[in-house]
């Protein structure tokens, strides 16, 4: 039938079929409101359709040098099918480039935050890098509020001391973890492809422009009871009631940081075995800890009240149901109790007591600490062979704890047997 017109055109669109302008140029019509021009040719003896665009869009005379430009692809080699996949390619490349870091950092966080063991930590990261609190409003300490509108990829060093140094001297501590979380958001993104090159943030370049944590602010260690204190302050706990004076007994009875006793739950205790087994979820180390149970810390579990029969139950019942007693509740404790010291402290307590008075090796001690010893092969050796050994040692932590306070100045040593 020749050559179409743009009259004809106009006449073709109300009916369905594929009508050819020639040189294979095809104007595709499925419906009035659906038409689009086509290209057909082959390529390696192959036969392929082009897409040149709606017919709504493109006038018959637009439709030819569509053709035309697609034609001198092919007569150059290459196929205007694949150049415009490719070109899609490197639009969709170039958009992700200008993610933004805020959008970055909330990626990161929706994917790292469930692995996370403690809501503080999630409460932190969420205030000090989204600026939000866990409830969604803005929060107060929003450290990184200049930086989650810009490109990720364009965060430089210079952008990162802005969020950095002005508060650097007064908030040491604070600002050096939003610099780690700065730097895992960019790695991450690094990872993804949003950007290239070295982290902007990591401690190796940002070390050489500012002073390091500890020259600002010299670690302060926690306030420890004396441990020729301890029998007089148990003395003393054991007379408080609530289940806050409990947990922080059964700490101190098994040297274990505050959060591991305070969420204790009963499917961990073995009464037979007579162990506090901790899954690795709860441990900073991320390993399993087993601890052996003096007799006087089983005494304490038996004469606590259980809430039904699951093993779920917390062992200490915090005042919201499910939800375990606070660290505030704890120290809350030895406010009441006048002592200035933290509850964690009390681990240093249980150090300095078995490492001065006693004969365990440190190895034993550290183990009952659930501190990491030696090499990776060595601590799977010594989990295994030192449980007797910090059997003893608790046992007689636990006797000393309770033992009658001792008159000023006097120390009884306690020797390890071999």
């Amino acid at each position: 039938m020749g050559k179409l017109t743009a009259k004809r055109v106009a006449k073709l669109l109300k009916r369905a079929g594929r009508y050819g302008d020639g040189r294979g140029l095809v104007l595709d019509v499925t419906s009035p409101t659906n038409a689009s021009w086509l290209l057909r040719y082959q390529r390696h003896g192959r036969e392929r359709w082009h897409g040149l665009g709606p017919a709504a869009d493109f006038t018959l005379a637009e439709a030819r040098e569509r053709a035309r430009a697609a034609r001198q692809l092919l007569h150059d080699g290459i196929d205007p099918i694949d150049k415009k996949r490719t070109e899609r390619a490197q639009h969709a490349a170039e958009a992700a480039r200008i993610i933004t870091f805020g959008e970055c950092a909330t990626d990161y966080f929706r994917v790292h935050a469930p692995t996370w063991k403690h809501e503080k930590h999630v409460a932190q990261w969420r205030a000090t890098v989204l600026g939000l609190t866990l409830y969604g409003r803005p929060a107060t300490g929003d450290y990184c509020k200049a930086l989650r509108p810009l490109p990720v990829a364009q965060i430089d060093t210079p952008i990162v001391l802005q969020v950095l140094r002005p508060l650097w001297h007064d908030k040491p501590e604070t600002l050096s973890r939003v610099r780690a979380r700065i730097a895992a958001v960019l790695d991450y993104a690094k990872a993804a492809g949003y950007r290239q090159g070295d982290n902007p943030a990591s401690w190796d370049v940002v070390g050489k422009l500012l002073p390091a944590r500890a020259r600002v602010a010299p670690v302060n260690h926690l306030e420890a009871v004396d441990y020729h204190d301890i029998p007089a302050f148990m003395t003393e706990l054991r007379k408080r009631e609530g289940s806050a004076a409990r947990a922080l007994e059964f700490a101190i009875l098994t040297a274990a940081r505050s959060t591991e006793a305070r969420e204790a739950t009963w499917g961990e205790i073995d009464f037979d075995e007579k162990l506090w087994r901790i899954p690795r979820e709860r441990m900073k180390s991320a390993r399993e800890h087993v601890v052996p149970l003096a007799p006087e810390a089983l005494e304490l579990l038996r004469g606590l009240y259980r809430e039904g029969d699951s093993n779920d139950g917390l062992l200490f019942l915090g005042p919201q149901p499910g939800k375990p007693l606070s660290e505030a509740a704890l120290r809350a404790v030895m406010r009441r109790m006048g002592r200035t010291e933290v509850p964690h402290g009390c681990r240093s307590s249980f150090s300095d007591w078995a490492n001065e008075t006693t004969g365990y090796a440190s190895h034993v001690i550290e183990l009952s600490l659930a501190h990491s010893v030696g090499t990776a092969v060595e601590r799977s050796y010594r989990r295994r062979d030192m449980l007797e050994k910090r059997r003893r040692l608790m046992a007689d932590w636990a006797r000393y704890c309770l033992s009658p306070p001792a008159a000023a100045g006097e120390v009884v040593p306690i020797r390890a047997r071999s």
